[in-house]
C-alpha cells in the first residue's frame, strides 16, 4: 500500500486526534423533553476515533482539544481518562465564571427507538475549542519531538469557526512534515453550517483542506454536501445505495484528488431508528476497490458513533499493514458492534471486532 506509516517505535503515539470533545447528555430509553435523569458520556466526531484505537485496539493514543477549566470540563477530562486518552495536550481556558467568554460543549442525544427517529440538539456556542487559533499548539513538538504515526481530524471541527478550518490546516501541514498520516473524516452536519453559509460554505472550507489529506472518510451524504460529488441514483432520502453509484463517485474522488491514497465509506440504509442495513466499502489507490460484509437489519440500540467506529477499525487495518479488504472488514465490524452499545464510544473489544469481521455470529461465549 502507498501510505508510508512511521514505525511505532519511532513514535510516543499511534494516533493524535483533532477535534471538540463534549459531554453527552443521554436520557437512556427516554426523551429529552420528558426525563428527569441523563447520563453521562464524553464524545467528539474525532475523538471517538482515537478513544475507539485505544480502548478496542490498545493503541496509544492522545487528543488535542481545548476546554474550559470548569467542573464540567474536569469531568471531560475524567471521561477521557477511563478511556486512556492521554490528556496531555489538552489546552486549559480559564473560566470566566458564567460563559460569556468560553464554555464546554453539551450535547443532548436521544437513541430513537423503531419509528421515532434519534434526535441531537447541541449546546456548543462558544466553546473553547472553537476559539482555538493557530499557534497556539506546538505541532512540531508533537510531530517531530513526541512522534505521532496517525492524525485524524474532520468537518465537524473545521465547521466551528474561521479559526478552527485554519488551525486544521496548520496542524495537517505539519503532520505532514513529520511524515504523519492523515485522515479526515468529512462528518458533514447541516446543524453547524446553516447559519455561516450552508453547503456552500461547507464545500468551500472542505476543499481547501482535502488536497493535504491521505485517507478520506464519509458516509452516504458527505461527499455530496462537503466535496460536491454526485453519487447517481440515490433517493431523496438516500433509501436506495446502489454501490456501483458509490463506486463511481468513489472513483471520481480519487481522480480529483491525487492526494487520496484510501477512501472509505459507509453505507446506511435506516427502515426504522432499530432497524439499519449496515455495510461499507474502500478504495486503495494501489489495491482499488474492497467491500465489507453487508449486514441487512441490523438491530441498533445506539447509532451515534457507528461511523466514527467504523473509521477507528479502518484506520487500525491500516496501520496494522492489512489488506483493504481486512481494513474495511475491521471498519464495518466495530460500527457495527460499537451501535449495539449506549453512549458515542465503543464499549468492545478487538477480539469481538476480530471474530465479527472474520464471519463470527452472536451466539453466547460462556
Amino acid at each position: 500500500m502507498s501510505l508510508s506509516i512511521r514505525p511505532a517505535s519511532e513514535c510516543r503515539y499511534d494516533i493524535a486526534s483533532l477535534g471538540e470533545i463534549m459531554l453527552r447528555m443521554d436520557p437512556g430509553e427516554g426523551r429529552i423533553r420528558t426525563t428527569r435523569q441523563f447520563r453521562v458520556w464524553e464524545g467528539g466526531g474525532e475523538y471517538n476515533v482515537a478513544r475507539g484505537l485505544r480502548r478496542a485496539f490498545g493503541l496509544r493514543a492522545v487528543s488535542v482539544t481545548a476546554l474550559a477549566d470548569n467542573e464540567v470540563g474536569r469531568l471531560v477530562e475524567d471521561c477521557m481518562l477511563t478511556g486512556g486518552v492521554d490528556t496531555s495536550f489538552i489546552t486549559w481556558v480559564p473560566y470566566d465564571g458564567i460563559g460569556r467568554e468560553v464554555r464546554n460543549g453539551l450535547n443532548f442525544t436521544e437513541r430513537g427507538f423503531g419509528v421515532r427517529g434519534a434526535v441531537g440538539v447541541s449546546d456548543r456556542g462558544n466553546t473553547a475549542i472553537s476559539q482555538l487559533k493557530p499557534g497556539q499548539v506546538d505541532w512540531d513538538h508533537l510531530f517531530g519531538e513526541l512522534g505521532v504515526r496517525w492524525l485524524h481530524t474532520g468537518g465537524i471541527f473545521a465547521a466551528l469557526s474561521e479559526s478552527t478550518a485554519e488551525v486544521v490546516i496548520e496542524a495537517v501541514t505539519a503532520a505532514k512534515k513529520h511524515g504523519t498520516v492523515v485522515s479526515y473524516d468529512l462528518n458533514y452536519r447541516p446543524s453547524l453550517w446553516k447559519t455561516i453559509g450552508g453547503q456552500a460554505k461547507a464545500q468551500e472550507v472542505n476543499k481547501a483542506i482535502a488536497p493535504l489529506i491521505d485517507v478520506m472518510i464519509g458516509n452516504e451524504e458527505d461527499f455530496t454536501a462537503s466535496l460536491g460529488f454526485e453519487v447517481q441514483g440515490t433517493g431523496d432520502n438516500l433509501d436506495n445505495l446502489e454501490i456501483d453509484s458509490f463506486k463511481a463517485m468513489i472513483t471520481e474522488a480519487g481522480q480529483t484528488y491525487e492526494n487520496f491514497q484510501v477512501i472509505g465509506t459507509t453505507l446506511r440504509t435506516v427502515h426504522t431508528a432499530s432497524d439499519n442495513d449496515w455495510g461499507a466499502i474502500a478504495w486503495s489507490r494501489d489495491e482499488g476497490f474492497a467491500e465489507a460484509t453487508h449486514r441487512e437489519h441490523l438491530e441498533i440500540l445506539d447509532r451515534v458513533g457507528g461511523g466514527d467506529s467504523f473509521a477507528s477499525g479502518l484506520i487500525y487495518g491500516l496501520l496494522e499493514g492489512e489488506p483493504i479488504q481486512t481494513a474495511v472488514e475491521y471498519g464495518a465490524a466495530h460500527g457495527a458492534l460499537a451501535m449495539s452499545t449506549p453512549g458515542d464510544t465503543t464499549m468492545v473489544t478487538k477480539a469481538e471486532v476480530l471474530k465479527l469481521a472474520g464471519g463470527g455470529s452472536a451466539r453466547v461465549d460462556r
